[in-house]
C-alpha cells in the first residue's frame, strides 16, 4: 500500500516504521497531512490517525486483600505454583531489570510450549538475560531504545507487582521492611519496552500488543494511557484498537484508568472490551511527626530519609513571613516559585499551604523551598485526605487544616519558634482501608456514558515492589521502591486475573473479568461503604464494582459472558459503520450491525455492570441482560434483591433465577424509571443475585435529566 501511495525514491519511508499482522494488518508510516488523507480514502484502511504519545499512569497489598475477603482459602492469593506456571503475563512498559530477584526462575520448570516469542539483545541485555521466569523480552527502535532494559523503574516495578517471586527482607531503604511478591509468582513474565523517558508512542505501543498476541501470553498488563480529554475516537485509540484484536484472540488486556482523578469524566482506557482500573490505598501509612518547641508532637504524614542519626532541631518560619521583595504575601503563603526571600529562608524550617489549584505540585513546593536554602518542610493541605509523598532526603511533614493552624498559632505565640522534624516511621494497620485515591481518574468515561467505567479498584498507594538497583550497585543488587498510581493498581488486577484463570483454566477473559467484578468488595476495614478523600461515601464513578477479592473471584456462582458479538454490536450502537467494522474482521468472521443502531442500545451489551447515560423524568427503559451458572451446583434458584436510591425505580422479571442440569444460562430483564420529583443527577445502586451461598452483585448508574 506504501508503495503505491510514497514516490519510488523514498525507499526509507516506503519501509514504514511498523508492520502489525498478527492479531490484525496494519503499519506505522512517516507521512505528510496530504498522504495521510489520500491513505484514508482507500477501501480497505479503517482509520489513519497521527501517532499519539501516551503517558505512564504512575507487599503488603496482597496480604491486605487477602484479609478483606474474608475467604479462608488452602490457596492464598500469592501462592507459589497452584495450575500457574503455564500462564504468561505481559507487561507492555518501559521494560525490566532481569537480574532483579523478583524475577528468579527458582522453581520453575520448561518454558511452556506455546511459547514463540524471543529475547531481544542489545549493548546491556543478553540473551542469558531471560530465563524460565522472565522468557521474552522485546524493544522498539522507533522509541529511541537499544535494548529492553529498564531504566526508569516503572516496568519492573509494575510487573513484579503482577508476578515477581518471593523475596524475603525486601523495603525501601528501611520502610515496609516484609517479603515482597506478586500476585501470581509462579506466572512467567514477557517484557515488552515501548516507552522511555519522552514517553510511550501509539504506534510501538500497538506494536507490542500485537507482538504479544503472536508471542502466546495469556493477559497483557498496560499501566499507559491517553488523557481522557485526547481521547476522541476509539479507532484512533492505540490501546483500545490492540486489545480488541487481542480480546478476539482470547487474550484479556488490562489497563489504568489513569491518575487525572478526582475530577469526573477523567478516566481513560474505557473500551468496553478492556478492563480499567481505579487506585485505592491499603491498611499501611507512614508518619513523619514534628516536635514544636513547645515540646507538642504534631503527627504528619511522609516520607523521607535523613542521614542525620539524630534529628536537629531548626527555626521555623511560617512561609507568609518569608515573601520575596514586591511579591504578593499571599503567592509566599502557597510558597509559589519565585515567592520567597532566601534570606529569611534558609537554614530554617518553612511552613507552606498547599495551594487549592491543581498545578503546583508538592515536588514543585519541594524545589522552590530547597532552592531558597530551607532545611526542612511542613506542608499544610488544606483540600484532600493526605498520602504519603516521598520527599528523599528532604525533611518533610504533611499535616491536615487542624494540625495545620496549631502549628501557625504556635509560631504567631513564640518569639523563637523551633521545630524537630522525626523520621519517617511506618504505621499499619491504619484505618479506614480502602479508600479511593485521590489522584485515581474518575467517570463517567467521556466517550460513551453509557458503559459503567472504571470497571474495579485495586491498591495503588505507596505499593512497595521491585526497582533497578543504583547505577554504583551490582545489577543483581535487591532494589525495592514505594510508587502509588494507577499505575500501581493495574498489575494488582493482572496477578488477580493470573490466579483466577490458573483456578479456571478454561474460562474466557469477559468471564474472569465478571468474575473479579461482581464479586467485588464495597466496604472497608471499619465494616462501612468505601469512602473517598472527601469522607464520602464512594459511587461506582470513582470504584467500579469495588475492590477486587481473587479468592472470591474463583467462586463467583454467576458469570456474564460479554461475547465478540457483544462487542461488534457496541461498535455499530456506537455509531461505527457496518463498512468499517467489517474491515476489523478476518474474512471468516461474519456479522452484520443490527437494523436499529443507537449509542443508547450501549446499555444493553451483556456487561457485568450497567449505565444509562442518560433517563428523562418519568421516562421508563428497560435493559437485559444474561448470566451463566459456573457454581458447583447444577440445580440451583437465585433469588434478586435490588439497592435502589431515591427517585429511581428499579424492577427486575424474573425475580428468581432457577438453573437446572441442562439449563445453565438464563436471562433477565431490569426496568428503571425515573421519578419525576427525582434530582438531575447520576443516581447509583445495585443488583445483587443470591442462592444462600453466593452473591452476585451488579452496580448501576442511572443519569436522570
Amino acid at each position: 500500500m506504501l508503495d503505491t501511495l510514497l514516490p519510488s525514491e523514498e525507499s526509507e519511508r516506503r519501509k514504514g516504521v511498523h508492520h502489525y499482522k498478527h492479531a490484525f494488518r496494519g503499519f506505522s508510516a512517516m507521512l505528510t497531512e496530504e498522504e495521510a488523507a489520500t491513505l484514508s480514502g482507500h477501501d480497505e484502511v479503517v482509520s489513519v490517525f497521527e501517532d499519539p504519545m501516551l503517558q505512564l499512569h504512575t507487599t503488603r497489598s496482597w496480604d491486605f486483600l487477602d484479609s478483606l475477603s474474608g475467604v479462608y482459602s488452602s490457596f492464598p492469593i500469592y501462592n507459589s505454583f497452584h495450575g500457574s506456571s503455564d500462564i504468561i503475563i505481559g507487561v507492555v512498559d518501559t521494560g525490566i531489570w532481569p537480574e532483579s530477584p523478583s524475577f528468579s526462575d527458582k522453581g520453575f520448570g520448561e518454558i511452556p510450549l506455546k511459547w514463540k516469542g524471543i529475547c531481544m539483545e542489545g549493548p546491556d541485555f543478553n540473551k542469558s538475560n531471560c530465563n524460565r521466569k522472565l522468557i521474552g523480552a522485546r524493544y522498539y527502535k522507533s522509541t529511541g531504545a537499544t535494548s529492553a532494559r529498564d531504566s526508569n523503574g516503572h516496568g519492573t516495578h509494575t510487573a513484579s507487582t503482577a508476578a515477581g517471586a518471593h523475596v524475603d527482607g525486601a523495603s525501601d531503604r528501611g520502610l515496609a521492611r516484609g517479603t515482597a511478591k506478586g500476585g501470581q509468582p509462579g506466572c512467567r513474565v514477557a517484557a515488552y519496552k515501548t516507552c522511555t523517558a519522552d514517553g510511550c508512542p501509539g504506534s510501538a505501543m500497538l506494536k507490542a500488543m500485537d507482538d504479544a498476541v503472536h508471542d502466546g501470553v495469556d493477559i497483557i498488563s498496560i499501566s499507559i494511557g491517553l488523557s481522557a480529554a485526547f481521547t476522541s475516537d476509539y479507532l484512533s485509540d492505540p490501546i483500545a484498537i490492540g486489545a480488541f484484536h487481542a480480546e478476539l484472540k482470547g487474550i484479556m488486556v488490562i489497563a489504568s484508568a489513569g491518575n487525572d482523578g478526582p475530577n469526573a469524566s477523567t478516566v481513560t482506557n474505557v473500551a468496553p472490551w478492556l478492563f480499567t482500573v481505579a487506585a485505592s490505598n491499603i491498611d499501611r501509612d507512614f508518619q513523619s511527626s514534628v516536635i514544636l518547641g513547645s515540646g507538642k508532637v504534631i503527627r504528619g504524614t511522609g516520607i523521607h530519609f535523613s542521614n542525620a542519626t539524630r534529628p536537629k532541631a531548626y527555626s521555623l518560619v511560617y512561609a507568609r513571613n518569608a515573601a520575596a521583595a514586591s511579591k504578593p504575601v499571599e503567592d509566599a503563603r502557597t510558597c509559589l516559585p519565585g515567592s520567597l526571600d532566601p534570606k529569611k529562608v534558609s537554614g530554617k524550617v518553612i511552613v507552606c499551604v498547599m495551594p487549592r489549584d491543581a498545578v503546583t505540585t508538592k515536588q514543585i513546593i519541594k524545589v522552590v523551598v530547597e532552592d531558597a536554602g530551607a532545611r526542612g518542610l511542613i506542608l499544610v493541605n488544606q483540600k484532600e485526605k493526605i498520602r504519603a509523598s516521598d520527599f528523599g532526603r528532604f525533611p518533610f511533614s504533611e499535616v491536615d487544616m487542624t494540625d495545620g493552624y496549631k502549628i501557625l498559632k504556635y509560631i504567631l505565640h513564640t518569639k523563637r519558634a523551633t521545630v524537630i522534624i522525626l523520621p519517617t516511621v511506618e504505621v499499619k494497620p491504619t484505618k479506614p482501608a480502602p479508600v479511593v485515591a485521590l489522584f485515581s481518574s474518575r467517570g463517567p468515561a467521556s466517550l460513551t456514558e453509557n458503559i459503567l467505567k472504571p470497571d474495579v479498584m485495586a491498591p495503588g498507594v505507596s505499593i512497595l515492589a521491585a526497582l533497578p538497583p543504583p547505577k554504583t550497585a551490582k545489577p543483581s543488587t535487591p532494589e525495592f521502591g514505594l510508587r502509588s498510581g494507577t499505575s500501581m493498581s493495574c498489575p494488582h488486577v493482572s496477578g488477580a486475573a493470573a490466579f483466577v484463570k490458573a483456578h479456571r483454566p478454561s474460562w474466557t477473559p469477559s468471564m474472569i473479568k465478571s468474575a473479579l467484578m461482581t464479586t467485588a468488595i464495597t466496604h472497608d476495614n471499619m465494616r462501612r461503604l468505601v469512602t473517598n478523600t472527601s469522607g464520602l461515601t464512594s459511587t461506582p464513578h470513582e470504584t467500579g464494582a469495588g475492590e477486587i477479592s481473587p479468592q472470591r473471584a474463583i467462586n463467583p456462582g454467576l458469570v456474564f459472558e460479554t461475547t465478540t458479538q457483544d462487542y461488534l454490536q457496541f461498535l455499530c450502537y456506537y455509531g461505527y459503520s457496518q463498512k468499517t467494522i467489517s474491515k476489523t474482521l478476518t474474512k471468516a468472521t461474519k456479522f452484520s450491525c443490527p437494523k436499529k443502531t443507537s449509542k443508547d442500545l450501549i446499555s444493553n451489551i451483556n456487561y457485568p455492570s450497567i449505565s444509562i447515560g442518560g433517563l428523562r423524568r418519568g421516562q421508563r427503559k428497560m435493559i437485559e441482560r444474561s448470566v451463566r451458572n459456573v457454581g458447583p451446583e447444577r440445580n440451583v434458584t437465585y433469588v434478586a434483591h435490588i439497592e435502589a436510591p431515591e427517585g429511581l425505580v428499579v424492577k427486575v422479571a424474573p425475580k428468581r433465577l432457577v438453573f437446572e442440569e441442562n439449563v445453565d444460562k438464563v436471562s433477565f430483564k431490569v426496568w428503571f424509571y425515573g421519578e419525576k420529583s427525582a434530582s438531575k443527577r447520576y443516581h447509583h445502586g445495585s443488583l445483587e443475585w443470591s442462592d444462600g451461598y453466593h452473591s452476585v452483585r451488579s452496580f448501576f448508574s442511572v443519569n436522570i435529566n
